[in-house]
């Protein structure tokens, strides 16, 4: 593998193609698109001070490295890659790229970040920014912590473990959603969704979980969560206390106390949702 090392990588396409190639401390700046159409590079304390930085790659290893605010939109169409130990401070990065991997991962400006892509693992990452992951599939996340709204919008088959979500109208219009030991914070959680599935997770939220086809609850805690499971469908929740349900559709809701419950014949039947309260 041919190593180049400690140098200022500048102009357009710097190292435009570059395969079997590991980069040691350098910087690419002045120029777009330095790492474009690369294979099977590795890249080690480095920082990329320009736009899309890794565009069409293929293979690529990178650690301890640094994309700055200005290397935006940095990793599109990209496949096969891996990122631990960095930070990214650019929006916009990651764009219908496949098998992505971050670890131990810092990205304080992750506005419009992961969109359509297909196969991403997340581990130890903190994202702050709305519109995360907006139409990606097959994603897992493993202590992830995430503030921005609308995150996952139109997702499919998503994994999340151990994480906190800070996200008004998170997981909308989803496919196959499973949550487990996590914190869901923010307004109208999991809208038109369908088959999502909550285990051991803390919810708070004015009317979440709401227009949801296939819903489980198990073991949750709904803290302050009001008008939850409107015209919800095939409901199988298991919870200790909820603040008001209003209008589901179907299943079953048991908890150990709901301060209100609207069951209101003229919208929905009543009888095809039995509400138990083991207090």
């Amino acid at each position: 593998m041919e190593i180049v090392s400690n140098k200022v990588l500048e102009g357009e396409r710097a190292a435009f193609w570059a395969k079997d190639t590991r980069f040691e401390g350098c910087t690419f700046r002045n120029g777009e698109s330095p790492l474009k159409e690369s294979r099977g590079i590795e890249v080690h304390e480095c920082v990329f001070d320009w736009k899309y930085p890794m565009w069409y790659s293929h293979g690529v290893k990178v650690d301890r490295s640094t994309l700055n605010e200005t290397a935006r939109s940095g990793i599109w169409y990209t496949h096969d890659i891996e990122i631990v130990d960095s930070l990214i401070e650019a929006p916009k990065t990651f764009r219908r790229a496949g098998n992505v991997t971050l670890k131990r991962v810092k990205m304080p400006n992750a506005k419009e970040t992961f969109w359509n892509c297909d196969g991403v693992r997340l581990e130890d990452v903190e994202a702050a920014g709305d519109y995360f992951g907006f139409g990606s599939h097959h994603i897992e996340a493993h202590n992830l912590h995430l503030d921005g709204n609308y995150c996952f919008d139109g997702a499919s088959d998503v994994k999340v473990y151990d994480s906190v979500l800070n996200s008004k109208d998170s997981f909308w219009n989803c496919q196959n959603v499973e949550v487990y030991d996590s914190v869901i914070v923010g307004e109208y959680i999991g809208w038109n969704t369908r088959h999502m599935t909550l285990v051991n997770c803390t919810i708070e939220s004015l009317q979440g979980l709401c227009y949801i086809q296939h819903l489980k609850l198990v073991n949750c805690h709904l803290k302050g969560t009001s008008l939850s499971f409107e015209y919800c469908e095939d409901i199988d929740a298991q919870v200790d206390e909820v603040d008001s349900v209003f209008n589901p559709s179907s299943g079953v809701i048991k908890a150990r106390r709901i301060g209100e419950l609207t069951m209101d014949p003229t919208k929905i039947d009543p009888a095809k949702t039995q509400i138990i309260v083991e207090e």
